[in-house]
Order: C-alpha cells, then sequence, then structure tokens
C-alpha cells in the first residue's frame, strides 16, 4: 500500500495543513485582543476563583482536547478533571459539586451529550465557560462566559476532520492555564513539587533535594595528617574531604590529589599540604541542572554544597544519576 503514497504530494499535504493552522492560531491571537478579550478575562476570574475544581469536558474530538487542557490545569496549580458528557448522564454527573467551575468544549455548540451536564449546572448554579465556534449556539446561551473562537474552517475541505479548530481549541486552554501560573505566581519550585517523577521532575529538583550531609560529607582540618585525612575520605565513602578552617571551606582533598602526589614523604604532611584549595563550590538551592553544569565544565565528579563559605553538604555525580538527572 506504500506506493499508493507520492512523496511530492504527502509533503505538500503536511505544509499545508500546518500553515493553515497556524494561521488560524495568529487569527486567534488576534481576536483575543478584541472580540475574545472580555470573555476570556471572565474565564480566566472563574477558574481562579473555583474554591473547588475545573470540570472540563467535551465529546469525540473535542474530549480529547478537554482531557489534555485538565491535565495542563492540573499541572499547574489548578485542580481540574475530565468527565465524559456521556458518562455524566449515567452517574458522574455526581463528580460535579457546587463549587466546582465546568469548562464545556463544542464545536458546533450543541452536542447533545452536553445537555445533561449543562442542565445539572444551571439547577446547581455552577458557572460554565463554554468554548465554541458558534455564538448562537446552547453552548454559547447556557455559558457564564462563552469563548466564541473566530471560524477558519478545517485543514482539509474534502474530509473536514477537526482539524484547525481543535489546535486553536488547544491553544485556548493553555492560553488560559498560562494566565493562570501567572495570576497565582506558580513557580518552578511549585511546578517540581508535583512532577516529581521522570527526568523532568529531577531536573527541577534543588541540591540540597540530594546532597549527602553528616557522615557522608567528611570535613577534615588543614592540620590534620595525611593518613588521617585518607580515613576520613574511606568513611565518606565519596573520594574527597573537605578542608574547613574556621568553619569555613578552604580546600578538598580527592583521589586524585592523592595519587598525583604520592611519595613517601606526603605521609608526614597535613591535608593543608596537598589540598587543592578555593574549590568549586553550589548553593544548596541551586537548581540540580547548575551542579551538572559545573561538574561538566570543570571535569570533577563532586561539588560541596556552601552557605556563606561553610559546607553544608556534598552532591556527588552518582548522587544526580541515582536521582535520574542525565
Amino acid at each position: 500500500m506504500s506506493d499508493r503514497i507520492d512523496p511530492d504530494a504527502a509533503v505538500a499535504a503536511g505544509q499545508e495543513t500546518i500553515r493553515a493552522e497556524a494561521k488560524a492560531l495568529e487569527t486567534l491571537a488576534v481576536a483575543l485582543a478584541g472580540e475574545l478579550k472580555e470573555p476570556f478575562v471572565e474565564a480566566a476570574r472563574l477558574l481562579i476563583g473555583a474554591e473547588g475544581r475545573v470540570i472540563v469536558s467535551g465529546m469525540g474530538k473535542s474530549g480529547h482536547i478537554a482531557r489534555k487542557i485538565a491535565a495542563t490545569l492540573a499541572s499547574t496549580g489548578t485542580p481540574a478533571q475530565f468527565v465524559h458528557p456521556a458518562e455524566a448522564s449515567h452517574g458522574d454527573l455526581g463528580m460535579i459539586l457546587e463549587d466546582d467551575c465546568v469548562l464545556a468544549i463544542s464545536r458546533s455548540g450543541e452536542t447533545a451529550e452536553l445537555s445533561d451536564l449543562l442542565y445539572h449546572c444551571r439547577r446547581m448554579s455552577i458557572p460554565v465557560i463554554g468554548m465554541t465556534f458558534k455564538p448562537g449556539s446552547s453552548l454559547a446561551k447556557a455559558s457564564t462566559a462563552a469563548l466564541v473562537l473566530p471560524e477558519c474552517g478545517e485543514a482539509s475541505e474534502d474530509a473536514p476532520a477537526p482539524t484547525t479548530s481543535t489546535t486553536m481549541c488547544l491553544a485556548l486552554g493553555d492560553a488560559l492555564a498560562v494566565a493562570l501560573i501567572k495570576a497565582r505566581g506558580f513557580s518552578k519550585d511549585d511546578f517540581g513539587a508535583i512532577h516529581p517523577g521522570g527526568k523532568l521532575g529531577a531536573a527541577l529538583k534543588r541540591v540540597r533535594d540530594i546532597m549527602r550531609v553528616g557522615g557522608e560529607d567528611p570535613l577534615v582540618s588543614p592540620d590534620i595528617s595525611v593518613p588521617d585525612a585518607m580515613k576520613a575520605m574511606s568513611v565518606g565513602g565519596i573520594g574527597a574531604a573537605g578542608v574547613v578552617e574556621n568553619g569555613k571551606l578552604i580546600g578538598i582533598i580527592t583521589d586524585g590529589d592523592l595519587r598525583r602526589k604520592l611519595t613517601p614523604e606526603m605521609f608526614a604532611k597535613t591535608a593543608k599540604d596537598i589540598m587543592t584549595a578555593a574549590p568549586k563550590t553550589i548553593a544548596p538551592d541551586a537548581p540540580i541542572a547548575d551542579a551538572i553544569a559545573i561538574m561538566n565544565a570543570k571535569r570533577i565528579t563532586l561539588l560541596f554544597a556552601v552557605e556563606d563559605g561553610r559546607p553544608v553538604g556534598v552532591v556527588h555525580m552518582h548522587d544526580l544519576l541515582a536521582a535520574g538527572v542525565r
């Protein structure tokens, strides 16, 4: 069947689709500063003012977009969940409470499966944000804030499946989510707190989240003998020890220092004699990404975390790998 695809025709169709959707998004951006401004602001106010959750609903392709918008809101500080409109008519209306706010999506604004949900909202005085392309539709009329998107047609006239329209709805949902992020002052730390898993969660962690403290960050005085410093390094298990004077980190001894300076006379010296002075350090509240950048640039495998020059922990490359950061 692969011989039915003309490469040039396929690429041309792809470009035509992307350009059509890009044009539609630009039209939507212009509308947002015009006829959509007032309902968009009202929608944002309703969402941020909801004491309960944001219930997002839609049927068919609009349902898929609704699920994504709900997930985006939930991951950025706005409690949200998707409720299937058909299932709502068979008991799931119990998921929608009077403190909630509903965001309903329908291209035509006449999706039959939404009717029971909208009636439930009217009966419970639950605010509804309607996202549709038809200003006089049932959804628009039933909405507290009606987001009526500009009609731009679908990418294919031959089979007008939802393409451009769903892209616009998805973008408008993202626009609402980002507006709420800014209004709430939702930070990277807030984002990291609810994204603890995977590479993204690991990258959003701070050095203090994974650094070793106590006996795992061996510290020695500058006048300690080299053999005793080596014992401290063995206890720590990181192949290094920090050299501390008056509570401040003044140097570091690593396995590499010992190998490079290994002579019979070395064992009669002190930690200060063989240490690397003014080592690279990092703040405990610095992002893990900063620790990785320093280690890669300096070709080192560990960093002491310091506050006002005082060591409070140490982070090793092994810790970064264990945390899932690459």
